[in-house]
């Protein structure tokens, strides 16, 4: 039985006077029968970490592809993990539209991920002109061969769909595109790593998770939990989807 996840990603947005909503979260969902994580600035992540006391788990949004080197402005996986960060996202659509992340990049950063001992929630998703001209799969499908290593399990990476159309837009994907694409990575992992392995693996929806679409979200097909991008920065709202995703 694959453990539901409501992730957060705060982007670039809060300060350490945010923290009070991580102490609003743990008080009112410290006990959810869901994952919960927060993928704050790298800035916050040693001081949420150590606020969040491990019932709240939380992770970076994004890391360099080597351990150590001269890469002014990076972060390793292996120093996020020092400072208390348990997850990483990795290739997300403002990674690879903003700084021109391929799928070998991509790939890369969750091995590396996976090296410092971490677990990797690889991001995919579509352009709203690739899913007009009835792309979506075969984008999807190249993206998923080309971002995830060889070695993918359900302890060590979570995948995250998050059609780029739909990200901060206000635009939800319909119940039926959501099973689809997601139906669609179980039947291609399945494919790659076996039917078994590919079960253990966690798929997430992102593109505007709100708590009031999130349940109809969590009942469709194949959807193992949420990647939350500014429904996550209050605890209001991301309460409202821990408590739809554990109702589940």
């Amino acid at each position: 039985m694959r453990r539901k996840m409501a992730a957060g990603n705060w982007k670039m947005n809060g300060t350490r006077a945010n923290l009070v909503e991580i102490d609003a979260l743990i008080r009112d969902h410290g006990a959810a029968k869901s994952e919960v994580l927060i993928c704050p600035p790298a800035t916050l992540i040693h001081a949420m970490s150590g606020r969040a006391d491990a019932r709240i788990a939380v992770g970076a949004q994004d890391c360099h592809m080597s351990a150590a080197g001269a890469h002014t402005g990076d972060v390793s996986a292996e120093m996020l993990a020092d400072v208390g960060a348990s997850h990483v996202i990795t290739g997300h659509s403002e990674r690879r539209a903003d700084h021109g992340e391929s799928d070998a990049d991509v790939a890369a950063k969750t091995a590396a991920v996976w090296a410092a001992g971490l677990v990797a929630i690889v991001c995919i998703g579509e352009t709203l002109a690739q899913r007009k001209s009835g792309d979506t799969l075969n984008v999807i499908g190249a993206q998923l061969a080309g971002s995830i290593p060889d070695g993918a399990t359900g302890a060590n990476t979570v995948i995250a769909y998050e059609p780029v159309w739909a990200i901060g837009t206000g635009e939800v994907a319909t119940v039926g595109q959501i099973a689809e694409v997601h139906d669609f990575i179980r039947a291609e992992l399945a494919a790659r790593f076996g039917a078994k392995a590919a079960d253990t693996l966690r798929l997430l929806y992102g593109g505007s998770v709100k708590p009031a679409n999130a349940a109809e979200i969590f009942a469709t097909s194949n959807v193992d939990g949420a990647l939350v991008g500014g429904a996550s920065l209050k605890a209001a709202d991301f309460g409202g989807i821990i408590a739809a995703l554990d109702a589940a």
